[in-house]
């Protein structure tokens, strides 16, 4: 082997930390542990981080170089930048030079460009291991497997690649991710203190300084940009920046410093993909929801979905969208790399009439490929007996969609008017089995004004008198009273009769509520007529349900008992099992009041294993409080009370605040029937009381406390106020699109 006369080498070359360098202590833990010469699982010493720009991949190599040297690790660091996002990066014959160079290598003993040089610098770091030195190879900003594979040292020598592309094949690959938020404070405070000591901002406005860092995504380069703008502006408190930072529009603006841009850093990386990819990026902006399937986002391409999945891994390969760790399939996509991909869109749609168009239509793609799922799902909502759709195989698969899109569901019906109706409908009784109806209202909410806009005097009837259903749920039932009262009239001056039969039933359930039993039953019984006349088998058997509830109130137990028989047979007839569960859960409480206990508890065991196949767990958790109710008018206590905290359980996890206030109510009278000591009846009563303030219902959470501090003389039945917890049928939702 040549020898060449010894020259001056570079092997000092890491800079030196920032002082704000903070966090990555489980990033730093992986690498040492690539990098460390005792390691036990062998094999090169390679380690690749990848992360999209700005996420701080060089400072993390630069602290676990030093980190391995002040472990005596390395007796020198090799660094070359490969400029791999530079119009015109470093070809792996030039990073060769240069880290030759630095080995000490003249310029005339270099070879030429190729092989040669490739030979030459694996021999010199053979030399320095025969030599007992131990070097560290720094390959910064790469951009593809080429600019690396020739620089991988050999032997014992180690080496730490940073790219904003997955490169695999190289070694050991981490991804870096944003900061934690703590971390990401402590970046901006140590940053601002940098310019100046007394800088105390974000010890003075702590909230306003979290809000900075979420704005800033986590991301190191945004927040020194964000730290080098305050500094220029030592006057300017951190809500102000904040507030800037958190519209929508221009947040990339407040991202450079003159110096540095974040902008500048994405343009450098979309600017490596293909023309394809970046179709595929500039598109996804036109999602409306958090994250996106793999099928959605071939709606949107308009492409095959194995074209568009491979399309997509790419994109995540480059760091510029995810893949979302919780599910399978769905990706995702930061929100300030959303903001650049929504410029980006908006600068090739400005381009002229046929990219505006080609937008357009995929933005309607998107929302009718949602829209028609949706619809299909809620046919598996649908009673016994209904055209269900083939989309979805059973219920489970049409709820496991649902899950996964809701975000995406409730966007997009804010994009349209026709979004809105059809997802408005679409989506209500997916909602109403998940118990989200803050959602919920949002979305019925949203149909009935797109009813308005249209206008749609067809489908405003049926908007109303879902809102009406929803609000009546949410405890506001003057609200409801007047949205089903609103249905009624519409339903009427159409001379809909069998929206008039669901506008009476669900306004009888809110007359129930607001305790006019008479007027109740008047409303269930002119529905039961109506669903008859009209031949609706589960209208009517809905009609019986509420009707039986309307009859336990006036205390007409023998006539409720019929009811609810009727409701019952009907729903055997026609293989309802969740409205069959309904009925035996809502007889067994009619079975108690006539002191019927056995029946009752037969009664409310079949509701339990009924919802438990169903798959309602919130109706599974009234039955488990109606049958610890029956336990105790068995004289069963300890059964009543096992399974009066199951549904306590399960409706603190539903977070039906005031069933739960009712839950305990029943526990703490059970308790006391069983003679429990004393201060366990008081936790109860207090559970009860704080549920109740939970859900608004002050009056309740009153009458709850008054028991707190009295817990004697109660009778095995519930107190004056409590009552078992009923399951009410929907009076039937309104119809309309896709319905």
């Amino acid at each position: 082997m040549q020898q060449y006369a010894p020259v001056p080498t570079a092997l000092d070359a890491l800079p030196v930390l920032p002082q704000e360098f903070t966090g990555r202590a489980d990033d730093l833990a992986f690498i040492l542990g690539v990098l460390d010469p005792d390691r036990p699982a062998g094999g090169p010493a390679v380690a690749v981080l990848s992360g999209w720009g700005g996420v701080g991949k060089t400072t993390l190599a630069y602290a676990a170089g030093h980190a391995a040297q002040q472990k005596n690790w390395f007796t020198g660091v090799l660094l070359v930048d490969l400029r791999g996002y530079d119009p015109h990066p470093a070809q792996a014959e030039d990073a060769l030079e240069a880290l030759l160079r630095s080995l000490g290598v003249r310029p005339e003993h270099l070879p030429p460009p190729g092989a040669g040089r490739e030979v030459l610098y694996r021999s010199q770091l053979n030399m320095r291991q025969e030599k007992g030195e131990r070097l560290l190879v720094v390959a910064d900003n790469a951009s593809a497997v080429a600019q690396v594979q020739p620089l991988l040292p050999p032997g014992h020598h180690g080496m730490l690649v940073t790219s904003r592309h997955g490169l695999a094949g190289l070694g050991r690959m981490r991804t870096v991710n944003r900061l934690q938020p703590e971390d990401a404070i402590a970046l901006l405070q140590a940053a601002l203190k940098k310019n100046d000591p007394d800088d105390v901002r974000v010890d003075a406005d702590p909230g306003a300084a979290e809000r900075v860092v979420l704005a800033c995504g986590c991301l190191p380069l945004a927040l020194q940009i964000t730290a080098a703008l305050l500094a220029q502006d030592p006057g300017e408190p951190l809500s102000e920046r904040a507030d800037a930072l958190g519209q929508a529009e221009g947040v990339l603006d407040g991202l450079s410093d003159g110096e540095r841009s974040l902008r500048a850093m994405f343009d450098q990386s979309l600017g490596r993909l293909s023309p394809q990819e970046q179709d595929l990026f500039r598109l996804l902006s036109l999602n409306p929801g958090p994250d996106i399937s793999t099928t959605a986002a071939s709606v949107l391409a308009n492409q095959p979905q194995a074209a568009t999945e491979r399309l997509l891994g790419r994109l995540a390969a480059s760091h510029l969208i995810e893949r979302n760790p919780a599910a399978r399939g769905r990706w995702q996509m930061h929100d300030l790399l959303r903001a650049y991909a929504n410029e980006q869109a908006e600068a090739f749609k400005a381009r002229g009439r046929d990219p505006r168009r080609r937008y357009d239509q995929a933005r309607t793609r998107l929302i009718n490929h949602y829209t028609e799922h949706a619809e299909a799902a809620d046919t598996h909502f649908d009673p016994p007996g209904r055209v269900v759709s083939a989309r979805f195989s059973d219920r489970e698969q049409a709820l496991a969609w649902f899950d996964a899109e809701r975000e995406n569901l409730i966007a997009t019906a804010h994009i349209t008017p026709q979004a809105g109706l059809a997802l408005g409908f679409a989506l209500g009784s997916y909602l109403e089995w998940r118990r989200r109806l803050q959602d919920l209202v949002v979305v019925r909410s949203l149909a009935l004004d797109a009813c308005r806009a249209l206008p749609d005097t067809r489908n405003e009837a049926g908007a109303w008198n879902n809102l009406g259903g929803t609000l009546r749920e949410l405890r506001r039932f003057d609200d409801a009273h007047h949205a089903h009262q609103t249905a009624l009239t519409l339903y009427q001056q159409t001379g809909d009769t069998h929206g008039e039969a669901s506008a009476w039933n669900n306004l009888g359930l809110t007359l129930q509520e607001l305790r006019r039993f008479d007027d109740a039953h008047h409303a269930h019984q002119t529905s039961l007529t109506l669903f008859q006349q009209t031949d609706d088998t589960h209208g009517e058997t809905s009609t019986w349900n509420n009707l039986g509830l309307t009859l336990q109130k006036l205390r007409r137990f023998d006539d409720a008992h019929h009811a609810h028989q009727k409701d019952l047979n009907h729903c055997q007839q026609t293989g309802d099992t969740h409205g069959e569960a309904s009925a035996w859960n809502n007889l067994g409480l009619t079975l108690q009041k006539l002191r019927r206990f056995d029946d009752a508890h037969h009664a409310h065991q079949t509701a339990l294993t009924l919802f438990q196949q169903t798959g309602d767990t919130h109706s599974e958790a009234t039955a488990w409080n109606n049958l610890g109710t029956a336990y105790r008018g068995l004289s069963r206590f300890e059964e009543a009370v096992t399974v009066g905290r199951q549904a306590v359980v399960m409706l603190v996890e539903a977070e039906d605040w005031f069933l739960t206030g009712e839950a305990w109510e029943e526990l703490a009278t059970t308790l006391t029937a069983a003679g429990a000591d004393a201060e366990q009846v008081r936790d109860a009563w207090n559970e009860s009381a704080s549920a109740y303030a939970l859900a608004g219902a002050d009056e309740e959470a009153a009458a709850s406390r008054a028991h707190t501090d009295s817990t004697e003389n109660v009778d095995e039945q519930p107190p004056a106020g409590a009552f078992p917890l009923s399951e009410e049928s929907s009076g039937g939702a309104g119809t309309g699109v896709g319905a």
